[in-house]
């Protein structure tokens, strides 16, 4: 084994740290739409600084660090650099330091040690970059959708990394004033928006948001850093259908940076954080500030700085890093605007169109009041459409959401007031929202009710979080207390006689549908776990607001779950499954309809088996096509049954509420969390 390493171009792990991963920059873009979030380096200015120091191209896979370093022996002579968190740092036994490209002989070893009392995160670049399998368009470790890096999964003892030897330029030592400051006290600079006040918040709320130092709790990660600080007052007492806590929205995008309200609980959400979700965010960190995320440790304090969107400095120019390498954040204030940019109507007159800012980099474009309604989904469709029809340069994604579509940008491309006004002239030339007609599949699906998994997530809840939640010890009972059903029977004939409509994708990552019932008579209308949960079992099926969603992997949660079905995504991608597309390793589309059929628990898991091993026949799909018009004379013909159902659902929903209010539901969210409770800013 010694010799065969000795001859081959590459790193023995004779160490691997706590969470040493691959990452490159800038990461998985482009999926953002379907839940694959960007990963790449948390800090992402260590990381392009390291490659620089090197003579990398700086899109060369490295590794990140956390905590504690990995333990490297190279098989032939490298150039490598050590940055981020202040650390220890030998070479064979000898102190060297970091920020400077290192020659490492053939057989040298390099250690990287415990990160001290400054920062989280140390990178290591090594000239011609890390070896790793390319997954949609990246290098990047997912560790949670387990894929990216070496086999999706954080580095091992004994593991060997190969160099990818691309070619190098002459290495460069960073120069003091270039690097990074760190500290135990952060500023953050903020952007006001996309949800801010009057209409979510209180000014009050504001103003303490921006003038509160919070303290990083030690439940965050990679998906999102947790923050302990004061309660907001909230300018409204709920979210209406998309949920009971003022904090509920109808689905939208999110942007990595943004602070998610989560209940009463603020997260920043972090580069392995959700894409779509349902929770407010009053302010955006900056996309050149976002490099601090990574360095946040626990007891480190947070202050929100409020600067211009217009005069924020760009993270893809190297040359303003130092610029953006300032603990504290030099600001003339923000803007005043409440995180609107503008508004307009459609072109027929008929509904309201808002420009969010979300960040520097992102517009969200709202239709319409907050209100569940198919016509504005139309809407952002044929906004989509016409954007990607055209592709103007700079544009990076597009995610839509309920009434909404996330638009981000390079912001060195194109300017947010720029791309403000071609959005406005282009939503001028739009169609009427009726004339939509979409393919719209029918996704037939197995669902064991009420699963044994289920059960298992609720339980867990109720010892490591809060025993005693309203939605406890089961959820199915609550959606029937919840919407004035006379048994847990009626729920079950609900959600089987429902087609649910495929609205938007990603709302637990990789392909989780956001999905609501054609017919308004099916719409089971919930709130959503507060705190949430900090496991859900892979393809859970839940309820939240008036939505259902499929969770498309393991992890935290908040719907309240009906019980479970197959795979949503192809983990053997690309190798082919039954009933996915051999292109991409999502199942289901924007418009499809999900049609449930039951089964048993154990036969549910015979299918999982079959999906996991690529065969089977649990997946069952037809061909259709989708129609505003023909579903808004559906609504017209049944408008008076569909309005006495609603008032029943009301009705029952202002009773449960009520119950709420005298048990302190809304007024002591704060005594019921936990240590355990969700750091990733849940947005199902």
């Amino acid at each position: 084994m010694n010799s065969q390493t000795t001859q081959f171009d590459g790193v023995d792990v004779l160490r691997a740290g706590p969470m040493t991963t691959i990452q490159d920059w800038p990461g998985r873009v482009g999926y953002w739409k379907v839940g694959v979030p960007p990963s790449g380096p948390m800090d992402d200015l260590s990381f392009r600084l390291a490659n620089m120091a090197v003579g990398n191209p700086v899109d060369a896979a490295g590794l990140e660090v956390t905590m504690l370093g990995p333990r490297l022996r190279f098989s032939t002579s490298a150039t490598v650099a050590v940055t981020g968190a202040p650390v220890a740092l030998t070479l064979d036994g000898v102190v060297v330091p970091q920020w400077v490209p290192l020659t490492v002989p053939a057989g040298g070893v390099l250690d990287i040690g415990a990160v001290g009392s400054l920062g989280l995160r140390v990178y290591i670049a090594i000239s011609g970059g890390v070896e790793a399998e390319e997954y949609l368009g990246s290098r990047s470790t997912f560790t949670m959708g387990k894929f990216g890096g070496l086999d999706g999964r954080v580095l091992a003892d004994g593991d060997i990394l190969a160099r990818a030897g691309l070619p190098t330029g002459n290495p460069t030592r960073i120069l003091t004033e270039e690097q990074p400051a760190f500290t135990n006290a952060w500023q953050l600079g903020v952007t006001v928006g996309p949800h801010s006040a009057p209409e979510f918040f209180t000014p009050t709320d504001i103003a303490e948001i921006m003038g509160t130092d919070y303290q990083v709790h030690f439940n965050s990660d990679r998906t999102g850093i947790r923050l302990v600080g004061p309660k907001p007052q909230w300018a409204r007492t709920d979210g209406g259908e998309a949920g009971l806590h003022p904090s509920n929205i109808h689905d939208n995008a999110y942007s990595v940076g943004a602070l998610d309200f989560t209940g009463d609980t603020p997260i920043l959400l972090g580069p392995d954080g959700p894409s779509l979700g349902g929770f407010v965010c009053p302010v955006t960190v900056t996309a050149s500030e976002r490099w601090k995320l990574g360095q946040l440790k626990p007891g480190d304090t947070v202050r929100f700085v409020a600067v211009k969107a217009a005069e924020a400095a760009s993270p893809a120019e190297l040359g303003l890093a130092r610029r953006a390498c300032f603990v504290d954040v030099l600001s003339r204030g923000g803007d005043s605007d409440s995180g609107i940019l503008g508004t307009t109507t459609t072109a027929d007159g008929t509904t309201s169109v808002t420009y969010r800012r979300s960040g520097d980099d992102n517009i969200l474009v709202e239709y319409g009041d907050m209100r569940l309604d198919l016509a504005l989904r139309a809407r952002v469709h044929a906004l989509a459409e016409r954007i990607e029809a055209e592709n103007p340069a700079g544009l990076v994604d597009l995610t839509p959401g309920i009434r909404s579509l996330q638009v981000k940008a390079d912001p060195t491309k194109w300017s947010q007031l720029a791309m403000r006004d071609w959005l406005i002239e282009c939503e001028s030339q739009l169609p009427a929202a009726s004339e939509l007609v979409v393919p719209s599949r029918t996704v037939h699906l197995p669902l064991s009710w009420d699963d044994p998994a289920t059960r298992e997530a609720i339980e867990r809840y109720m010892l490591g979080v809060r025993s005693d939640a309203p939605w406890c010890p089961w959820n199915i009972e609550f959606i029937r207390r919840m919407n004035g059903l006379d048994s847990v029977d009626d729920v079950h004939r609900i959600v089987f006689d429902a087609d649910y409509l495929v609205l938007g994708l990603g709302d637990v990552y990789l392909g989780a549908p956001v999905a609501v019932p054609l017919d308004p008579r099916h719409r089971l209308v919930t709130t959503k776990y507060n705190p949430a949960r900090t496991w859900t079992p892979e393809n859970a099926v839940g309820i939240g607001g008036a939505y259902l969603c499929i969770y498309g992997m393991e992890g935290p949660g908040g719907y309240q779950f009906v019980g479970r079905t197959t795979q949503v995504w192809n983990h053997r991608y690309p190798q082919q499954a039954p009933g996915f597309d051999p292109e991409h390793p999502w199942l289901l589309r924007f418009f499809d309809r999900i049609k449930w059929y039951p089964v048993g628990a154990d036969e549910l898991l015979d299918m999982r088996a079959d999906v996991a091993a690529g065969r089977g026949d649990s997946v069952r799909i037809t061909e259709g096509t989708f129609s505003l018009a023909e579903h808004e004379r559906f609504l017209a013909d049944n408008a008076d049954a569909i309005a006495a159902s609603r008032t029943t659902m009301e009705y029952a929903r202002a009773e449960e509420r009520e119950r709420w209010s005298l048990a302190g539901e809304f007024t002591t969210t704060e005594q019921n969390e936990t240590d355990s409770s969700d750091p990733k800013g849940k947005v199902a």
